[in-house]
């Protein structure tokens, strides 16, 4: 589990972190050592999306930050959000993730500001690495007062009066204790990474064998290695960019059955439980406009929600634990198939094949947080979501 910290430094790793902040607009300032912009081209927001450098963009899943790629004139990197309201109605968090899926850090205000725009922290260098501050300031005057602060030059009808100075808010920042758990993959980053192999005390739904992946590049029909067993099994896909993306298996007569995945979610990512065949290979048709990835693995391969689990995408998940709560944060879009999210989950207690009866405990659409109960596993849960989200475990006393 993770521990506050109240707006120290500490140090992340240096590497291509994911930032979000549901619930409000993202921008990113970046400053030289005078602590002020060299340009307005320091500046990332929705009106101007990534930097010269690369190393920093606003992309459909968030802020992507590249540590590693930050021209060394910049010594502090402020990130910001911003409200269209006028406002925050609950405590805006700042969500900052590794490619890996692990949590690197969550910040925000114990209050909800009640200005509209809030500089939530700096990432800063120190001894070659980075280390992070909360800051938790607000403005009242929104972006344009936040920005003008850090020396950006705003146009004439965004002008806005000179203030004495921020107004300051207390923030609590949530790191992760010991060592982040294996994560999964972030949109962005291609190929995703591999998740070492790993069995589940006790787990004993699908068959064990070494996985079998293979990659591609548009449209194209794969056939699965022999050594890939009759039974429950994994499949995961990755493809990178945007366009329509779609994975059928192919039937006894090579023809389309049920579509495991079909979405023009950018850099998608899933996985979902399939029914190997017996007497004949597994076989699937994948349809796609750029690089993808496909992988079938052991279902005990699959990640687990013990925690809190970050992801991007529909995944089937594992869950062993006793009877809790689950708290879904889903950050997806409205604009990208309606923001669509929902949970299924089944037991697979003495199955050997997939199950029928899966029992819904949520859908909807769009941003939202919302918590459902969890019966004692081990489950299998099929989430899908059309976007990022994270999933909370709160047990039960």
């Amino acid at each position: 589990m993770g521990h506050l910290v109240r707006n120290k430094g500490y140090w992340v790793p240096s590497v291509a972190l994911r930032a979000r902040i549901p619930g409000a607009e993202p921008a990113v300032l970046l400053l030289d050592g005078s602590g002020r912009v060299r340009g307005d081209a320091d500046l990332v927001f929705e009106g101007q999306p990534s930097h010269p450098s690369g190393a920093v963009r606003l992309g459909p899943s968030g802020l992507d930050l590249d540590l590693n790629g930050v021209e060394p004139t910049v010594e502090r990197i402020v990130v910001a959000g911003w409200s269209r309201h006028g406002g925050f109605g609950e405590p805006p968090l700042l969500d900052v993730v590794a490619p890996d899926g692990s949590a690197v850090l969550s910040y925000a205000p114990t209050e909800a500001p009640d200005v509209p725009a809030v500089a939530f922290g700096v990432f800063y260098r120190e001894a070659g690495g980075w280390k992070f501050d909360g800051l938790a300031e607000g403005y009242g005057t929104g972006l344009a007062g936040l920005v003008t602060a850090y020396g950006v030059e705003v146009t004439e009808d965004e002008r806005v009066p000179v203030l004495a100075g921020p107004v300051r808010l207390t923030g609590v920042v949530k790191v992760p204790g010991g060592a982040p758990a294996p994560g999964g993959y972030l949109p962005g980053y291609f190929p995703p990474p591999e998740r070492p192999y790993q069995l589940v005390d006790g787990w004993e739904f699908g068959p064990v064998f070494e996985p079998f992946t293979v990659e591609g590049h548009g449209h194209q029909v794969v056939t699965v290695d022999a050594s890939v067993p009759p039974g429950p099994v994994l499949v995961e896909m990755a493809h990178e960019g945007e366009g329509w993306v779609s994975l059928h298996p192919l039937g006894k007569w090579n023809k389309d059955e049920e579509f495991l995945f079909a979405t023009a979610l950018p850099d998608f990512q899933g996985s979902k439980i399939h029914e190997a065949p017996q007497g004949r290979p597994l076989r699937f048709r994948v349809t796609a406009p750029g690089r993808w990835v496909l992988r079938v693995k052991p279902i005990a391969a699959a990640r687990r929600v013990e925690t809190v689990l970050h992801g991007y995408g529909g995944e089937a998940l594992l869950y062993t634990g006793g009877e809790a709560d689950l708290r879904i944060d889903f950050y997806g879009s409205l604009e990208i198939e309606n923001g669509y999210i929902s949970l299924y989950t089944y037991e697979t207690e003495g199955r050997t094949t997939v199950p029928s009866d899966d029992r819904l405990l949520m859908t909807a659409t769009g941003p939202l947080r919302r918590s459902v109960p969890l019966s004692a596993g081990p489950l299998v849960l099929r989430y899908y979501a059309t976007g990022p989200w994270t999933l909370t475990v709160q047990e039960h006393d």
